[in-house]
């Protein structure tokens, strides 16, 4: 048997290298461009200050005032269908919410207030639309345009790193109707409402039978004169979110001056209130699957409710209305609470003929009826393709419209291949019909929180998934969701408007999203390193542990410090 011969390898001596004189863990400086100045803003402006150094944040909103889509919004009735006391930050407690379902108005008053009482305004310069982004190699930098809507200014800057935080339900847009712009009454779209608009007793036609048009139809049916409601395809209208803890079949109730004092003086019930209802939200996935008999028995029992709520005499329009080619789900279920009652007043018409165009003084649909009208309102919803309202070009002169053409792929939901050190918030495959949006927001800061720890203290100049990586997720998501509801054949803004094709959904529960977000998986992303040796970063042989003041024992604390993550 022969001997085992070791090779002695000297240390490698490199004259050229020089130790970085600076502790392990110092962060240098970074730059972080955000647009958007909604929730996500928000979050970022307050996680960062609290729990990142030497990062310079700057948020650019295109409207006048901070809030994002709960300062767009303002028609009549809009509100949000999850309850409010899980529609807020977890750093951001109301004990106040007047209602367990609040209205866009009181959400956006917590969003205003939310800013003042953290002093996030600082961050955000409002009235300010970006208008093209460009990854500058050399640099390793994002230069971006910035049109001052107030002045006209246009002006440029630049950031280490840029995120996307401009919303997916923002660009709305008017719906593709022959002759609409020549109606010489009222036009309105929900998503730009005007105030001074008076619709009482008026002949009023909505458009469109998502969340937006459900909410104007419920509120304007007691005030017009006639109210017709042009449906293009069925849905399914649900009972009430976390309806155990709503009021009597599901509706909406106010809370008692006494129950508000409770919830502020009482941390601990007011702790458990909340995460009664957040638990009865996660704990729904098991319908989504097409073939289940969760989903089976959703069919049937909101089926029935439907019926019930419209009644006997309305059984004409429970066919037309409830979906038969589609599961519960397929497309977001809405509440509507007092919708489906509305529908049958005896001043609405439902029409689900297709319309055919717009004149003058009304709609006339493809068979040939026409209606008169006083003010028509698109609630057709908005551009959901993901793709930028303004150019963003990456790496190798990559245009994301461009790449985005015929279907938007993120890794995650965040990362895009070819686009370095950009982040995007609640993309193409991020929970969108999970629950409350503000949760999810807050775990994908958390992510994205110690990706720019990483970057930062380790000295990296960009970083972005392998194309590989996302490929992989895309397949895995679509070979999922083709299991599920989502992959069912209706007309959804989760397929962009179509009735086939991959709805960009998470796959997965809520819960499935989080504890995918706690370990980051670095090895898909490609790290480009400032120094040429890896371990530069090291430093001097100090870390910023050893500076004065600090606690030199900081792990005798907690033994269970650093395992946080590990879920099983």
């Amino acid at each position: 048997m022969g001997s085992i011969g070791v090779q002695q390898v000297p240390p490698a001596q490199d004259a050229l290298y020089e130790i970085e004189d600076h502790p392990l863990g110092e962060a240098r400086y970074l730059k972080v461009l955000c647009i958007g100045g909604g929730a996500t803003g928000l979050n970022l402006a307050h996680q960062f200050n609290r729990h990142l150094k030497n990062v310079e944040l700057v948020i650019y909103e295109k409207n006048p005032r901070l809030g994002g889509t709960w300062y767009e919004n303002t028609y009549p009735g809009c509100a949000c269908d999850i309850p409010s006391h899980i529609y807020q930050f977890l750093w951001s407690l109301n004990p106040d919410w007047s209602l367990f379902y609040a209205t866009a108005p009181e959400i956006y008053k917590y969003m205003e207030d939310t800013a003042k009482r953290f002093d996030l305004e600082k961050y955000i310069q409002v009235n300010h639309k970006v208008t093209h982004a460009q990854w500058v190699e050399e640099e390793g930098i994002w230069k971006i345009k910035v049109l001052n809507t107030a002045t006209s200014e246009e002006f440029e800057d630049w950031g280490h790193y840029l995120v996307n935080a401009a919303g997916f339900l923002n660009h709305w847009r008017w719906p593709d109707i022959s002759g609409l712009k020549s109606f010489k009454g009222e036009l309105l779209h929900s998503a730009q409402w005007r105030q001074e608009v008076d619709l009482k007793q008026k002949r009023v036609a909505v458009i469109g039978n998502g969340s937006s048009g459900i909410q104007l139809v419920t509120a304007l049916q007691p005030e017009a004169s006639h109210l017709t409601t042009f449906i293009r395809n069925p849905t399914w209208i649900s009972t009430s979110y976390a309806q155990k803890f709503a009021g009597p079949n599901g509706a909406n109730f106010e809370y008692s001056q006494e129950q508000r004092d409770e919830f502020r003086n009482n941390a601990e019930k007011f702790l458990a209130y909340r995460k009664e209802i957040e638990a009865e939200m996660n704990g729904g996935f098991a319908f989504a699957f097409e073939d289940s008999a969760e989903q089976l028995m959703a069919v049937n029992y909101i089926t029935d409710v439907m019926r019930t709520r419209l009644g006997p005499k309305h059984k004409e329009l429970a066919d037309k209305l409830i979906p038969t080619t589609f599961g519960f789900g397929c497309r977001r279920p809405t509440p509507g609470t007092g919708y489906l009652e509305a529908l049958t007043k005896e001043n609405v018409t439902v029409e689900l003929d297709s319309l055919a165009e717009v004149t003058e003084t009304g709609i006339r649909t493809k068979s040939g009826t026409f209606y008169e009208l006083d003010a028509i309102i698109c609630a057709t919803g908005f551009e959901t393709s993901w793709r930028p309202r303004f150019p963003i070009i990456g790496r190798n002169n990559a245009d994301l419209t461009e790449q985005w053409k015929s279907r938007a792929t993120a890794y995650l939901s965040f990362g895009v291949h070819n686009f370095p050190n950009y982040f995007l918030v609640m993309g193409p495959n991020s929970p969108l019909t999970h629950g409350s949006a503000l949760p999810s927001i807050e775990h994908l800061t958390k992510y994205l929180v110690r990706l720019l720890y990483k970057f930062q203290t380790q000295n990296y100049k960009s970083v972005e998934p392998y194309e590989e990586a996302v490929k992989d997720f895309i397949q895995h998501s679509d070979t999922l969701i083709m299991k599920t509801v989502w992959g069912g054949r209706c007309r959804s803004w989760l397929k962009g408007g179509k009735d086939e094709g991959p709805a960009l959904s998470h796959p997965g529960s809520r819960l499935h999203w989080f504890q995918m977000l706690l370990e980051p998986r670095w090895e898909d992303f490609k790290w480009t390193r400032i120094s040429e040796n890896r371990f530069a970063y090291l430093g001097n042989g100090h870390c910023t542990m050893d500076a004065e003041g600090k606690d030199k024992a900081w792990y005798m604390d907690n033994p269970d410090l650093g395992y946080e993550s590990i879920i099983y």
